[in-house]
């Protein structure tokens, strides 16, 4: 791991564990992956078969803001999950999430604008915020709240250090913790009194095991949504998302898009566009991740991980190691090499107290789980 550059940016830590255990498995060793938000399974087998179809002619680019195709399948997708209208000219598919808040940066705000975030925190946001020249405003959460951010969370942070932006997922990464239809509206409230702009970061919705995921679209028409089909669709690879724009910022958006990216892959828009209609596969998903999620919140409790409750929602657990070390890091490493077990450490999300905690991904297969569990079991008891 390297230490942190002045300018603030730094490493990825899930990538470099994950680039770590890689070595690893070259020299013949096994490794439980539980380091990356993943997925353990394919696409859906028809969104393999069109892609294989559309293959020979596919090679083009598409209009900036994506296929017509795709676009209206979205709006058709807000309809049937949302209840809401949104018009396809309003969308813009993008490479991945990840493109997508790089457009919603620069649309929305002007550079040096301060934008908020929460602590802990998907650690991308940080390092793409300070890379492209913004400044970020930290809003602290806390367990004893179910690490749930709330309208006078964000109205005291405000107070303290003003921010023009907020950037606030549920389910979030790397808690997993999710608003309810009230808590969010509270938050969308707080943004509209003291006149900040929220992006609403919904690539786990569907991964909600509480119940339907609620998009900001429901709520609001001023708010940025980002999407993506990494999680729910199982196409992490395939860096292909979408967003969902106020009228106001879509002309500017779709401009970032035709200079920074041109437009999102080809490929990966007919992917999409199959997948967004196979919804039984990815809730055969979703049933896998929830049998893991219990599996694996009661064998760390078991093992003296400070946990509490279930994550809401991903697919993912934030664990304390009060009881192990204080330096989530040096913990996380010793694991890898000694255990064979691939996790993340809580500096990732939290430069402040992540040290104290680290993070599981049960995105994968139980047999992974089961067998991380007994090497964990091993490795602590020494």
């Amino acid at each position: 791991m390297t230490e942190q550059p002045a300018d603030g940016l730094m490493p990825f830590h899930a990538m470099e564990i994950l680039k770590r255990a890689k070595a690893i498995e070259a020299s013949g060793r096994t490794v439980c992956h539980l380091e990356v938000g993943e997925p353990g399974s394919p696409p859906a087998p028809k969104v393999i078969e069109a892609v294989a179809r559309a293959l020979p002619q596919a090679q083009g680019y598409t209009n900036a803001k994506g296929m017509s195709e795709l676009r209206e399948a979205l709006a058709g997708y807000y309809a049937d999950q949302h209840g809401v209208a949104v018009d396809p000219d309003l969308i813009v598919s993008t490479m991945g999430s990840s493109a997508g808040f790089i457009i919603a940066f620069h649309t929305a705000f002007r550079p040096g604008a301060r934008i908020a975030i929460t602590r802990p925190g998907y650690p991308a946001y940080v390092n793409t915020l300070l890379g492209l020249g913004f400044g970020i405003a930290e809003i602290p959460l806390t367990a004893a709240n179910g690490w749930r951010l709330t309208g006078a969370d964000i109205e005291a942070a405000h107070a303290d250090n003003p921010f023009d932006g907020l950037l606030f997922a549920s389910p979030a990464n790397p808690t997993g913790a999710a608003v309810d239809r009230a808590q969010l509206a509270d938050i969308i409230d707080a943004c509209r009194r003291l006149g900040v702009r929220l992006i609403s970061d919904e690539i786990y919705h569907g991964l909600d095991y509480r119940g339907p995921s609620v998009s900001a679209l429901e709520l609001t028409r001023d708010a940025i949504v980002i999407n993506s089909f990494s999680k729910y669709y199982c196409m992490t690879g395939w860096r292909i998302g979408w967003m969902a724009l106020p009228e106001d910022l879509i002309r500017r958006a779709e401009i970032l898009q035709q200079n920074l990216f041109i437009s999102a892959p080809t490929l990966s828009q007919i992917a999409a566009t199959v997948a967004l209609g196979e919804r039984d596969y990815s809730e055969a998903q979703k049933d896998s991740y929830a049998a893991n999620r219990a599996l694996l919140n009661d064998g760390l409790h078991a093992l003296g991980f400070d946990i509490g409750d279930p994550s809401d929602g991903a697919f993912y657990a934030y664990a304390g190691i009060g009881s192990f070390s204080n330096d989530a890091t040096s913990f996380c490493e010793t694991m890898l090499d000694e255990a064979g077990v691939a996790i993340t450490p809580g500096i990732d999300f939290d430069r402040t107290g992540g040290h104290r905690y680290v993070r599981f991904s049960y995105a994968g297969k139980r047999e992974t789980i089961e067998i991380a569990l007994e090497r964990m079991r091993t490795f602590l008891s020494k």
